[in-house]
């Protein structure tokens, strides 16, 4: 298990999912507004704001929102927000990665600070942990959006380095600066993709036991919860069972 989307909310009980829904569109709306502020307010000629938006559209986010988030960005009393990175080390010497979009330094350091603390890690310098990372672009399609040999023959057509395909769906892995011209290539191909992101993904994964293993994910759980916090990756394993006790 690496990076944040495999346990995203595990932690999470069915009663809770309206609660989660509304700043999961709260965070993803964020995202937009400030893709659309450092760019263009065009999906087709700003490459992160398209992926926000495809991000949105993935978890059903209505239209409106998309586009008053899009307006926002044009708006001189919307609210600026910094883009920080923070680095740590979890239960069991696994590395952590968060990103945040904050308009309060601060208080989003000192609050993800204190999740580390609390969870019997602690918070690092930046570039503590990301060497072992390798930040590159990802696209992410249905399983049903085509067969492994089709996928993987259409990635390599279009320059992607990796592709990852199971009972889930499709993960192609692409170099950062290759990532705009992979992705319209194979959406020329397959149509449009559920997902394209920038990642930090694991060079190599840490196996944990059940304890850190808890332990990691309700950090994980405690960060992503947080207003302020984009993305969480990690480089950790655990096993099934454990995976199936928490969500259940």
């Amino acid at each position: 298990m690496a990076g944040h989307s495999q346990f995203k909310n595990i932690m999470h009980k069915k009663g809770k999912q309206d609660a989660i829904r509304s700043k999961l569109f709260s965070k993803l709306a964020r995202e937009i507004t400030v893709a659309a502020k450092l760019g263009l307010p065009d999906i087709n000629m700003n490459a992160r704001l398209r992926a926000a938006v495809l991000a949105a559209r993935a978890e059903n986010m209505p239209k409106d929102n998309i586009e008053r988030a899009i307006k926002k960005a044009a708006g001189s009393d919307g609210e600026n927000y910094d883009e920080v990175r923070y680095e740590g080390y979890a239960p069991g010497g696994v590395a952590v990665i968060v990103e945040a979009l904050t308009d309060n330094r601060n208080r989003t350091a000192g609050e993800v600070r204190s999740y580390f603390t609390k969870a019997g890690g602690s918070l690092a310098e930046t570039g503590a942990v990301s060497f072992m990372f390798d930040h590159v672009g990802s696209i992410e399609y249905e399983a049903k959006a085509a067969s492994e040999d089709q996928m993987l023959e259409g990635a390599i057509d279009a320059g992607a380095e990796d592709v990852t395909s199971d009972a889930e769906g499709h993960v192609i892995t692409t170099q950062l600066e290759m990532l705009r011209d992979v992705a319209q290539a194979l959406e020329a191909k397959f149509g449009e993709p559920r997902k394209v992101a920038i990642v930090w993904k694991p060079q190599n994964t840490i196996e944990v036991d059940d304890e850190a293993g808890e332990k990691i994910l309700r950090l994980v759980n405690a960060l992503e919860d947080n207003e302020d916090v984009q993305n969480v990756y990690a480089n950790f394993e655990v096993s099934e069972a454990l995976l199936a006790k928490l969500s259940g």
